[in-house]
């Protein structure tokens, strides 16, 4: 979501139409200090700026419904900020050059929250997601959105901990049962042809994580965290 000043509007001297702006100014004309302005695409904002760009605290109102509370840095969103978006999802948390990025809570539409680290407007580092629907949540490791090496997938009775790859796990892991028991082995992915609706569409290739189990045994105390090899 784009929240420029200068939407391509030209104004009777053919110079670039800003909107409406009622505030402080410095010695060139340029808003400067706290203002409020409505822009040409209807949305608003009310705050700081320097030198004609939005600057410091400020609260950026979208014509669509969604809202940016925080920190501008040279007409950007940088440093700590609330968005609320219109399908009723939320990011609280870092920003840097208009990207969640640093450290930050997610709070999905569907009651899903994901909290920690982010890169350019994706998960990735260390971090939390949790589903609301089951209560499970996984805690590891993240690369551009998606889930990727050593993590825990945590659910009411049971834990699986191991490698994941594209969101799936991959390679050798264990289930750790509250009973005190776990069963060691690893997840093999297996490549299927989906379902075709008609003989003309091309088939889909799945990839499937198949688990491949041994003996259930008594926890290891000493080895609980780590991963079978």
């Amino acid at each position: 979501m784009s929240a420029s000043d200068e939407d391509s509007m030209v104004d009777d001297d053919g110079l670039p139409y800003l909107g409406e702006y009622e505030g402080e100014r410095n010695e060139m004309d340029e808003r400067h200090g706290f203002g409020r302005a409505k822009l040409p695409s209807g949305d608003t904002y009310e705050g700081y700026y320097e030198n004609g760009k939005r600057h410091g605290q400020g609260v950026y109102r979208f014509k669509i419904g969604a809202r940016f509370t925080g920190n501008y840095l040279d007409g950007k969103k940088n440093g700590e900020g609330v968005f609320l978006y219109p399908d009723g999802s939320k990011y609280e948390g870092s920003w840097i050059n208009d990207l969640r990025e640093g450290w930050g809570t997610y709070t999905y539409p569907n009651g899903d929250t994901y909290e920690g680290e982010w890169y350019q407007g994706s998960r990735h580092g260390q971090g939390v997601y949790t589903y609301k629907e089951t209560g499970s949540r996984y805690d590891g490791t993240w690369f551009h959105g998606r889930m990727q090496d050593r993590g825990h997938l945590i659910h009411s009775n049971h834990r699986y901990v191991g490698i994941f790859e594209e969101d799936k796990p991959k390679g050798p892991g264990k289930y750790v049962f509250d009973a005190g028991c776990e069963q060691l082995g690893r997840y093999v992915w297996k490549e299927e042809e989906s379902m075709r609706e008609n003989e003309e569409d091309e088939a889909e290739t799945l990839v499937k994580a198949m688990w491949e189990g041994k003996e259930i045994c008594a926890v290891d105390e000493q080895k609980n965290m780590g991963v079978a090899t």
